[in-house]
């Protein structure tokens, strides 16, 4: 399927950012997703995920949690870069959700975006991103976390999460292990979520990203679960939004 790619630009309060947006040629509007990158910024892997997406009938929209600078969206230049870009939102969720909040309605307002049919995916931190956004009830179809961060915040909600949740975790994630896991599954039953996880054994963190090669830090690339998880992605894509 032909697609289309643009950069666009949107604000949360005075904060200037850069999301990246594909979506399919001549189908407007479209089923939209929207994508939370990991902990270094919006790189070129979530720009792929989005126009991969787009292929298949979304619109889709690499978001930006960090902000745009002269040359474009903020990216960490190394692992230490990366912490200190992410930390703050990670210790102030207020503002994590406000960011991913704005990203949201970016989104929902392009008219390349069905607005009754959008889902939020995350990687790693991104997959954070995506629960919290769950967590503040937008009107979501669903949200999806791959190999996500699972710290949850200070203050637990009220209410219910009214969309459906997907956790797509490797077994031996050493960055979010099965204890933080569990607890995430009983916060999502506490607030009668419709959620469901798939555990990949022997699988370890940030397993989608081929570059991922750090055995001491427990990111390894695993071409199994990438595959499958990719699958159980487009499946629950399909169940929530269509195509």
């Amino acid at each position: 399927m032909a697609i289309t790619t643009t950069t666009v630009d949107y604000r949360d309060g005075a904060t200037l950012l850069e999301g990246y947006l594909a979506a399919p040629s001549g189908k407007t509007p479209a089923p939209a997703v929207l994508i939370a990158h990991m902990w270094g910024g919006r790189v070129e892997f979530v720009c792929e995920q989005a126009r991969q997406l787009a292929e298949l009938g979304y619109t889709a929209f690499a978001l930006d949690m960090y902000g745009k600078g002269p040359d474009g969206a903020i990216l960490g230049r190394d692992p230490q870069d990366n912490a200190r870009l992410m930390r703050p939102l990670v210790d102030n969720r207020r503002l994590l959700q406000q960011r991913i909040l704005a990203a949201y309605k970016a989104l929902r307002a392009r008219p390349e975006t069905d607005p009754g049919r959008i889902a939020a995916i995350g990687y790693c931190f991104g997959g954070l991103c995506a629960l919290d956004l769950a967590r503040t009830g937008a009107a979501l179809r669903g949200v999806v976390s791959i190999h996500g961060l699972l710290e949850p915040p200070p203050q637990p909600e009220r209410g219910h999460i009214k969309c459906k949740v997907l956790l797509l975790h490797g077994h031996d994630d050493p960055s979010a292990d099965l204890p933080s896991l569990l607890a995430l599954q009983q916060e999502l039953t506490a607030m009668r979520a419709d959620w469901q996880c798939v555990l990949y054994g022997h699988t370890q963190h940030a397993f989608t990203n081929p570059a991922a090669n750090n055995p001491a830090a427990g990111t390894v690339y695993n071409e199994t679960a990438d595959r499958r998880s990719r699958q159980a992605l487009l499946n629950f894509l399909e169940e929530i939004l269509g195509s």
